[in-house]
């Protein structure tokens, strides 16, 4: 397989300590280009990518035809806009999450990706994680028998970073966005269902963002919450509980970083197993996995898949 050159349009705390360093890493892939209008930012990703081709704006990115594959880092307001502008640049394009603002957003994405016949998806890491692909296998074959309840909670605290971007409501802050999508996604991924109907939610708002968010949903045969929260201790955890096993995600969203990946699996007798993926990264395997996709393969997460969850997530929001 040949090499894929990528470039990054900006440099994002999230770029320079994740998925720079994940792209470099990742077989057949290359981090040849930045665009930056912080230069000071560019001796951090040159410690890693030593080759790496400065530009000064993200239009003269685009416009370098040796590059294949852009991944965008920016603001949430930012995305959906500059993936359009890759692909009408001709290259492929990985987002972060959330890909689009709204559901309009990711309709208007997936045509110009249809009518480009380029690959364009959102940065949805977890779902190239075996530990949500195990999760996934038990679930629907039935392994934890029928399924009666999944409940999860992603939260952190940055009340005191008052002008980070997640504050702001105008650049597409809060923690739905930001976090929801974890919450939300996961359960689709591992069930296969949509939700029939939204039964509950609270949510605090602070300058016109959610900063907490309470959600219960009805799925076909169980009922889902999850809490969000950008204001309450760091914690995440997932639990499908089903009639005769329960199985439960320990560092669900971010493995390596809040905890080793694993998976428990308790039955109903009180026996217990547990799996264990000590180094998977799920940023490397997501850029080989995007890779693959731009050669054919089915990709885990293409753009209609985050729609759903952005379906849910304009519901709760609105």
């Amino acid at each position: 397989m040949s090499t894929t050159r990528w470039g990054i349009l900006g440099a994002a705390k999230f770029a320079r300590e994740h998925m720079g360093p994940a792209i470099t890493a990742a077989a057949g892939a290359e981090l040849a280009a930045l665009a930056t209008s912080a230069p000071e930012k560019e001796f951090i990703f040159q410690n890693f990518a030593p080759n790496l081709k400065i530009y000064d704006n993200y239009d003269a990115l685009l416009a370098d035809p040796t590059i294949d594959a852009i991944y965008i880092p920016l603001p949430n307001d930012m995305h959906q806009p500059w993936a359009l502008k890759c692909l009408a640049a001709g290259k492929a394009v990985l987002v972060e999450k959330p890909v689009g603002m709204n559901v309009a957003e990711i309709d208007e994405l997936i045509a110009a990706r249809d009518a480009t016949g380029l690959l364009a998806a959102e940065a949805y890491m977890i779902v190239h994680h075996p530990q949500w692909q195990k999760m996934r296998d038990l679930v629907q074959s039935g392994a934890l028998g029928d399924l009666r309840r999944v409940s999860s909670t992603f939260s952190y605290d940055n009340r005191a970073d008052v002008d980070n971007i997640r504050q702001q409501a105008a650049r597409g802050g809060g923690g739905l966005r930001d976090i929801g999508v974890y919450t939300f996604g996961s359960v689709r991924f591992v069930t296969g269902q949509e939700p029939a109907r939204i039964i509950s939610k609270q949510l605090t708002l602070e300058n016109g963002v959610d900063v907490h968010a309470q959600v219960t949903a009805e799925f076909g045969g169980f009922t889902y919450d999850t809490t969000t929260s950008m204001r309450m201790t760091p914690w995440q955890c997932v639990e499908f509980h089903g009639e005769t096993s329960i199985a439960r995600l320990t560092a669900p969203f971010n493995p390596l970083v809040f905890g080793e990946a694993r998976l428990e699996l308790v039955q109903s007798d009180g026996s217990s197993e547990v799996f264990r993926w000590p180094r998977e990264n799920h940023y490397v395997l997501q850029v080989e996995a995007f890779q693959r996709a731009m050669q054919g393969e089915a990709y885990a997460c293409p753009l209609e898949f985050s729609r759903g969850t952005q379906a849910m997530i304009d519901e709760v929001l609105g």
